[in-house]
């Protein structure tokens, strides 16, 4: 780790703003890593007749437990927790609910309010809101995270190739860029969603058609200024080709601009597949969406700790990365140093 970068860790931990939202969105980004262990409707640990077994990681069946059918296991079943307790023990998690578990013993009407089971209540399928919540941070941050790498690395390679050659090259990836930004895509994102079943990967694939045009400017810009420095002609004097030149010598200076703008790429990314969501062109119900919960908040306003709770998660997340996105950006700007 050479002196400058350490210059600029140490420049971004000195922003307390900055470094409490990442300490804390990391935690509870690493927190969501871990929901299979922290709300599951499956024991973490289970002994039956002697023999221990992680039903989080295995399926087991309704008859192995000494039931009837070959069906999964329910834990919750009342004949299934009477031969556990007789011929073992299961230690359940702390939410004892996964994203998509149903509670089929509310005596309230859906949703509910919150109480010492559903410490957020449940939305109008019987779902833990809780739950869904932790595994939706997860895969909204997963799929942002996968989406702005992806799309970061086209745009900076679309930008180079323009800004290192220029001319016509630079001329017509421009003016395709313009075309292709000028395009209507929510209506594209519509049909091509009625096309295919929005899986996470076909997902990622439409939103990277149009979020890879992010970065591109600033690193043609970059590529723009530094090709005519004198160790670039040097370089190219040397007989250096010019994709190494571009790689070794140029592409680090435009890293600098683009990683400060990576977590309002993030950002961004979380706010689209969450609006896609919300619309119904997004993912199915299969995932845990944190879109969806946007949706029942909204279809559901005589239970208004949905609307509030998915509010506060998605107003902190954003926020947060704003805040880191801020302490990237100051520590990378030479001219607040010297002030």
């Amino acid at each position: 780790m050479n002196l400058a970068f350490k210059q600029k860790i140490k420049a971004f931990t000195q922003n307390k703003r900055a470094k409490f939202s990442f300490v804390i969105f990391m935690f509870v980004f690493t927190l969501s890593l871990f929901s299979e262990f922290i709300a599951n409707d499956k024991p973490l640990v289970l002994k039956y007749k002697g023999h221990f077994y992680a039903p989080v990681f295995q399926t087991l069946t309704d008859k192995f437990l000494g039931g009837d059918f070959e069906t999964p296991a329910d834990y919750k079943d009342p004949l299934t927790k009477e031969n556990i307790e007789k011929n073992g023990f299961m230690i359940m998690p702390l939410i004892p609910f996964s994203y998509n578990t149903v509670d089929y013993n509310l005596d309230v009407p859906t949703p509910s309010k919150p109480d010492k089971i559903h410490l957020l209540g449940t939305d109008d399928e019987g779902r833990d809101i809780l739950a869904r919540i932790l595994y939706g941070i997860r895969l909204s941050v997963i799929f942002a995270f996968v989406l702005t790498f992806f799309s970061s690395a086209i745009g900076v390679f679309v930008g180079a190739v323009q800004g290192y050659f220029g001319g016509k090259t630079d001329i017509i990836l421009q003016r395709l860029i313009e075309i292709w930004e000028s395009l209507p895509q929510l209506f594209i994102l519509i049909i091509v969603a009625s096309l295919f079943v929005p899986t996470f990967g076909v997902l990622l694939m439409i939103l990277m058609l149009f979020s890879w045009t992010s970065l591109t400017s600033m690193v043609r810009a970059e590529f723009l200024r530094t090709r005519n420095f004198e160790y670039v002609k040097a370089a190219k004097a040397l007989g250096v080709p010019n994709f190494r030149i571009m790689l070794r010598h140029i592409l680090p200076n435009a890293l600098v601009t683009t990683l400060t703008f990576v977590p309002f790429i993030l950002s961004e990314s979380i706010v689209a597949l969450t609006s896609l969501d919300f619309l119904g062109l997004g993912l199915s119900q299969e995932y845990p969406s944190l879109g969806d919960l946007v949706r029942q908040g909204k279809d559901n306003l005589q239970a208004p700790w949905i609307g509030i709770t998915i509010f506060i998660v998605l107003a902190g997340m954003l926020t947060m990365l704003i805040f880191i996105g801020e302490g990237v950006r100051d520590s990378f700007d030479t001219r607040k140093k010297k002030s």
